[in-house]
C-alpha cells in the first residue's frame, strides 16, 4: 500500500504537492486537537471507552473504515470530481461521537504497539497513559514544526494502518451496490445532435438516442437515456460500457473505487519510468 499511495504523490505537480501537504497538516492538528480535548475531559473519555467497548467487531470495523474513507479522500481530492461532494454526504464519519471513538480506538492501537504493556492495567488508568504518551509525542502525532516529508509519513502510516486493520477482520464489500443519490444528481443532461452520421445507441435499451430526447452523460463520456440509466444505477455503481465506478453509500465500495483511482495514477506513474 506504501508503494503505491508514493507512486500516486510522484503525480502531483509542486502547487497540489503543496496544498496536500497544509491540508493534512491542518487535519492533524484538528484530531490532535480533539484527542487533548478529549483525554482532558474525563467524563466524556469514559463515556467514549464505553461506547467502544459496546461495539461489536463489526461495528468497529466500520469506524476504522469510514475513519480509512476520509483519508483516502483527502488524497484523491485532486482527481476525483466526487471526493468533495462524498466527504460531506458519504459513509464517511459525519458523527463527533463516531469521530472521537474511532481517534480513541487509533490511539490505543497506537500505543499498544509502541509499548504492548502499557496498557496492561485497569481500564481507569488508562486515560493516565494515554496523556503521557500524547505529552511525549505531541509534535509528532500533531504535526505542529513538521516537514512535509513527516507529514506525508504520518498519512501514509495512518492509511497503512487503518487498511491493515480491514484486512485482519477480513472486511468486504457488497458485490453489486447503486450509485449515490449525490453522484446521479450531479449527472449532466446532454444533447444529442441530429444527422445520420450521428446516431448513437443507448446500449441499455438498445435504442437510439435521437434528438430531443433525455440523454445523460457518465463522466466516462458514455451517454444513455436518462430513464434507463436511473435504473441502472439503482442497482450498480459501474458504467454499463466501461465498468468505470460511481460513489456509492457503501464505505467498503467507495474505499474500493478510490483505492483504484491511486492504482491508475500510480501505474501510470510507473509507465512513465
Amino acid at each position: 500500500m506504501e508503494q503505491i499511495i508514493m507512486t500516486a504523490l510522484l503525480t502531483l505537480t509542486p502547487h497540489q504537492f503543496s496544498d496536500l501537504t497544509h491540508s493534512l497538516s491542518s487535519d492533524f492538528r484538528l484530531q490532535h486537537h480533539r484527542r487533548c480535548s478529549l483525554l482532558l475531559a474525563p467524563a466524556r473519555f469514559t463515556h467514549t471507552l464505553h461506547f467502544l467497548n459496546s461495539l461489536s467487531l463489526h461495528q468497529k470495523t466500520i469506524l476504522i473504515a469510514r475513519y480509512l474513507l476520509t483519508t483516502l479522500q483527502q488524497l484523491t481530492l485532486i482527481w476525483d470530481i466526487y471526493t468533495e461532494t462524498t466527504a460531506t454526504t458519504g459513509p464517511g464519519l459525519t458523527r463527533l461521537r463516531d469521530y472521537d471513538a474511532v481517534l480513541l480506538l487509533m490511539l490505543l492501537c497506537e500505543v499498544s504497539q509502541h509499548d504492548p504493556q502499557a496498557l496492561e492495567t485497569s481500564s481507569t488508568n488508562w486515560i493516565d497513559v494515554l496523556q503521557d504518551y500524547t505529552l511525549n509525542n505531541m509534535f509528532t502525532v500533531s504535526g505542529i514544526g513538521a516537514s512535509s516529508g513527516t507529514i506525508l509519513s504520518n498519512y501514509i502510516d495512518i492509511a497503512t494502518r487503518c487498511w491493515r486493520f480491514l484486512e485482519a477482520t477480513g472486511y468486504h464489500m457488497e458485490m453489486e451496490v447503486g450509485t449515490s443519490a449525490a453522484a446521479v444528481v450531479s449527472l449532466p443532461s446532454v444533447n444529442v445532435s441530429g444527422g445520420k452520421n450521428s446516431i448513437v445507441e443507448c446500449v441499455i435499451c438498445k435504442e437510439e438516442m435521437s434528438e430531443g430526447r433525455d440523454v445523460c452523460q457518465l463522466p466516462c463520456q458514455h451517454m444513455f437515456h436518462w430513464i434507463c440509466v436511473l435504473r441502472w444505477l439503482e442497482k450498480t455503481n459501474t458504467c454499463p460500457c466501461c465498468r468505470f465506478q460511481l460513489p456509492s453509500d457503501d464505505v467498503f465500495a467507495e474505499i474500493e473505487r478510490l483505492w483504484g483511482i491511486l492504482i491508475k495514477k500510480g501505474s501510470r506513474k510507473l509507465w512513465e519510468f
